[in-house]
């Protein structure tokens, strides 16, 4: 029925423009992305983060003992009190009164509507963000928010997923960077938030914007750490110029001289970018995002392990990770001597 409403030329056509949009955006967008890359330097950048220390906090919070930091569960307790542990040890202070921010929700489950022994509504009475502020020394009243979620899948069916990459490696870098700015004291205020239940729609972020402890309007940039760990390309993306072209200048300044390929992209809608995923809403800078606040948010593509039991710490090549560490710390320094 359809083909006789519709003339031939016009089917023609209307398929000439799918294909176009499916291969040839994608083919033009990912061309784009490679315009934009910062090429890596023959040997590390400066070292700004603790990278053993690095290594230590990845690979406890990815360790069994956390269980796979399901909201609630017992392992992200003990995931909650290595960071605020953390957090008090390197001088943080509490935020507007308080290191946690208490939330419950619900989440409804599509694959467990139609698996059998699986719910399909499932209750979470006890989630957790968990918040620390360094002062700034010149203008405390304005703030870079540094986030990074520390949930993942927990354990299912009896099998462990570890989310080293995601998101343990987020956290850590964030630690790094809190221990950096502790020794270093920056200009503006910089809070410090490790988000929960980020897998189950950024919820822990969404309850941040709605309930927040700072006046979002003074918020200079949310710099978000999710899966900064797997550079099995040696491949770092930077979404949020898109959004805000005038971060590009001190992320790839940050970049020049660093051992690690650095790509701007993954933030252009889908009319211009085909199917080039968008990241504007994949990770918790979404709900800043939402919210008017420009954001930075650094991550590598996915790889064969996201959301698997084989995301282990074992898997995350160390030199990658402490360039891309390190490479954050550089940026966040930028910003707030630049802001």
């Amino acid at each position: 029925m359809l083909n006789r409403l519709i003339p031939r030329p016009l089917r023609i056509a209307i398929a000439l423009v799918v294909l176009f949009f499916v291969f040839g955006a994608t083919a033009i967008e990912r061309r784009r992305i490679e315009s934009t890359v910062i090429e890596p330097s023959g040997q590390p950048g400066p070292g700004r983060v603790d990278a053993v220390r690095l290594k230590r906090d990845l690979e406890a919070l990815a360790s069994p003992a956390f269980e796979g930091r399901l909201p609630g569960s017992p392992g992200s307790h003990r995931a909650q009190q290595l960071i605020l542990g953390r957090f008090r040890e390197l001088g943080l202070k509490p935020v507007n009164g308080a290191y946690e921010q208490k939330f419950s929700f619900t989440h409804h489950s599509i694959k467990g509507a139609v698996t059998p022994g699986r719910h399909y509504t499932n209750e979470f009475p006890d989630a957790t963000n968990l918040m620390g502020l360094l002062e700034g020394s010149v203008d405390p009243r304005r703030f870079i928010l540094v986030s990074a979620h520390y949930d993942h899948l927990g354990v299912r069916d009896g099998v462990l997923y570890p989310g080293a990459d995601d998101n343990a490696s987020g956290v850590a870098a964030m630690l790094g960077a809190a221990a950096y700015f502790s020794q270093h004291p920056p200009r503006h205020s910089i809070v410090f938030v490790a988000f929960d239940a980020e897998e189950m729609g950024l919820r822990g972020a969404h309850y941040f914007v709605e309930h927040a402890p700072i006046d979002l309007r003074s918020i200079i940039v949310n710099v978000n750490l999710d899966m900064v760990g797997r550079g099995d390309r040696n491949e770092l993306y930077v979404a949020g110029t898109a959004q805000t072209p005038a971060l590009r200048e001190p992320v790839a300044a940050a970049a020049h001289g660093r051992s690690l390929r650095l790509l701007f992209g993954h933030d252009r809608p889908t009319y211009l970018s085909g199917r080039v995923e968008s990241w504007v809403q994949s990770s918790d800078h979404g709900a800043f995002h939402d919210r008017g606040v420009p954001f930075l948010y650094f991550g590598v593509e996915d790889h064969p392990d996201v959301h698997r039991p084989t995301d282990t710490a074992d898997r995350i090549p160390q030199g990658f990770f402490v360039e891309a560490a390190n490479l954050v710390v550089d940026v966040i320094d930028l910003l707030d001597r630049q802001s």
